[in-house]
């Protein structure tokens, strides 16, 4: 008997821009009599790829075009992508949203989907009705609902609301729910978008607790969409990645987030002059990871740049600031942060900077240099700044919980950071 619990087949999904319908009632008739006789669609047009960057030049689009993949039963897998990529058309039409312009998707069992908040609720009815809906909605019995209901209100934590209108509830408890009822209801398939992301840092835990508990103890299948590279790290074993509706990579869960991020780490090298050549120029920085091109939470930082100094200046400050995804400053180091040096005769110098491993927690960072002489001028701009991606490394949870406390503390500190600065001409 085979292990495949999903099998995706020529998948395409075409949407037409700026109408609905084919235009007139008789063709859309047409297309619902080929449709129900198997047949191809007779107005199917040869669209665009779905790339955001260009401007569309007709009048249909491929949000999907032919993905073609199987996932194994008890799998976690992984769908990462930018935003527009097809993530969640291809979620849509598993759970039945939507229906593919070609192919087919061959599932077994039950399937149960989260993929925007208060999906499958009705708004009038209570929270109660809403998971005994749900339950009836997935082909469960009154009977097996109501043996599950305590564990999902508990898991949601919505007790003191459980028979209010859906419609009164904030976005955190409607999806807390629509997640306790998703996981629950014992579905052999769970579908989950990034609607998690609304929910707190603890429910996020709980939810992935849960998920894991889900595929490995109890063998169902899970597909997850998110953009937090690290819950991905820690949850899923296998990933794929959709560009512009296509599927151009699929393998672990490690390479498929090192394939990813390779893309779409931008910035993190400029060679443009930044400030003023007869003063102080900043040039030729970069930031990389001891581990190549993915920045895990023990990997050794190191951000190298090059400053001129074309004439004397008494006081001079270089050096960066580190910044969160969030713009919250985290550190600061600078080159005389180890010495007394408060100024450098004239000539080109190189600067390295290490941060040491499990220091970074997951999440997007900044580097935003700062070259000036002090109280006078500053001679970088905002051009002049870095950044890039640190994931979880799946292979130590220490890491992650010491880092939480550094990013916590580290505002307030002052970092020395520097590993050796040299005049290189």
């Amino acid at each position: 008997m085979s292990n495949i619990a999903i099998e995706f087949e020529n998948i395409s999904k075409q949407y037409a821009l700026g109408s609905i319908g084919t235009g007139t009632l008789s063709r859309d008739l047409n297309r619902w009599w080929a449709r129900m006789r198997g047949k191809e669609d007779p107005y199917l047009r040869i669209g665009e790829v779905n790339d955001r960057s260009q401007k569309a030049t007709g009048d249909f689009v491929w949000a999907l075009k032919d993905i073609d993949f199987k996932v194994e039963q008890g799998e976690v897998l992984g769908i990462i992508g930018k935003n527009g990529a097809g993530k969640s058309t291809l979620l849509k039409i598993l759970s039945r949203v939507t229906s593919p312009t070609t192919g087919c998707i061959r599932a077994r069992g039950r399937i149960a989907s989260l993929l925007e908040v208060g999906t499958g609720f009705h708004p009038e009815m209570t929270g109660r009705e809403n998971i005994y809906m749900n339950g009836s909605i997935m082909g469960m019995t009154k009977a097996e609902i109501t043996r599950k209901l305590d564990e999902i209100v508990n898991f949601a934590g919505v007790e003191k609301y459980i028979d209010t209108p859906v419609k009164r509830y904030s976005s955190g408890m409607t999806v807390r729910l629509g997640f306790a009822i998703a996981a629950h209801l014992e579905p052999e398939i769970l579908v989950v978008d990034e609607v998690l992301a609304v929910g707190d840092a603890e429910f996020q835990r709980k939810a992935i607790g849960k998920m894991q508990d889900v595929s490995k103890g109890e063998g169902r299948t899970v597909l997850f969409v998110s953009h937090n590279m690290g819950s991905m790290q820690q949850l899923c074993s296998k990933g794929v990645l959709l560009n512009n509706g296509s599927v151009s990579y699929m393998g672990t869960i490690g390479d498929t987030i090192h394939t990813y991020q390779s893309g779409i780490i931008v910035q993190n090298i400029f060679k443009d002059q930044d400030g003023d050549p007869d003063s102080l120029l900043l040039f030729d920085a970069s930031v990389s990871s001891s581990d190549g091109e993915v920045f895990y939470n023990s990997s050794e930082i190191m951000i190298r740049f090059k400053v001129k100094v074309a004439r004397k200046i008494p006081s001079l400050v270089i050096g960066f600031n580190l910044y969160s995804s969030w713009g919250h400053p985290l550190a600061r180091t600078d080159y005389n942060d180890s010495n007394d040096l408060m100024t450098l005769a004239l000539g080109i110098y190189e600067f390295v900077f290490k941060i040491p491993s499990f220091t970074l927690s997951d999440g997007d960072y900044r580097v935003v240099f700062d070259v000036a002489e002090r109280n006078v001028k500053c001679y970088s701009t905002e051009k002049s700044s870095l950044s890039f991606s640190v994931v979880q490394d799946g292979e130590s949870n220490f890491g992650n919980r010491f880092c939480e406390q550094v990013n916590f503390k580290s505002s307030l500190i002052r970092e020395n950071w520097l590993s050796d600065f040299y005049e290189i001409g």
